[in-house]
This record gives C-alpha cells, structure tokens and sequence, in this order.
C-alpha cells in the first residue's frame, strides 16, 4: 500500500530505481564539489595529511577514528554549503536577498567552525605524539 509520501516521492526528478543507483547520485554528487568547490579539495588534502600523519605517528586505533570522524564532518558540511548555496542560487537567481545572504553565510559559518574544530582535535592527538618523536 502506497502512503502520500510515496506518491509524492514519485513527482521528484528522479527516483533511485535501486541502491546502487542511490550511490551513483551520492558520488555524482561528491565529484561534483571536488571539481567545482575550491574549499572541497583543500579540505580533503587537510584531511588525508592529518589521517597520513596519524598513522605515521602509529595513533591509536580510537584517535585515528577521531580524525577519520572530524575529517569527514567537515567534508559532510562543505557538501551541504555547495547543497544549500545552489538551492539558494537557483531561488533568488542573479538578484540580492539578505535572507539568502544569511542562509550562505551561515552554512559557510558551519564549515567554518568545523574546519576550526578539526584543526584543535588534529592538533591534539597529533601534535603530542610528534613532539616525542623529535624529543627522542
């Protein structure tokens, strides 16, 4: 039995004919933004120095997973930046809105802070571990 949702759901673009389909939109969606959001790919460069260095320093299991967490948070809301600036763009066009200013500034300000938030947890586990191995 079908429920309204499902009829709506049926109205979108495109529905997901299976998993797999699920995850080639998802990807599309990740290239996307590496190709087209500078910040993407400084972030994901930030994040594989900080998992490399980590395994460098031999991190334990459960500070690597920290840094795995903290990369992939940001990377999750640089994602929803790029989402909420196209829904924003494609609302208000080429004309001024000061609620469309706020709603991209505040979704940059989330990427901000969890940019911010990932280089103390980095600097954290990290930055101890490297300091006894050049004491030593």
């Amino acid at each position: 039995m079908s429920t309204s949702v499902d009829r709506q759901r049926t109205k979108a673009w495109r529905v997901a004919s299976s998993i797999g389909v699920s995850f080639k939109y998802a990807a599309a969606g990740v290239t996307y933004a590496f190709h087209t959001q500078r910040n993407f790919r400084i972030h994901c460069v930030m994040g594989t120095l900080a998992i490399s260095f980590g395994a460098l320093l031999r991190l334990t299991g459960v500070e690597m997973a920290v840094i795995c967490i903290t990369s992939g948070l940001v990377l999750t809301l640089e994602l929803l930046n790029t989402a909420i600036e196209s829904v924003v763009d494609l609302t208000v066009g080429q004309t001024y809105h000061e609620l469309a200013k706020i709603a991209k500034d505040c979704a940059a300000g989330a990427v901000l802070i969890s940019a911010f938030a990932s280089v103390l947890v980095g600097a954290c586990l990290v930055v101890p571990k490297a300091m006894l191995l050049f004491v030593h």
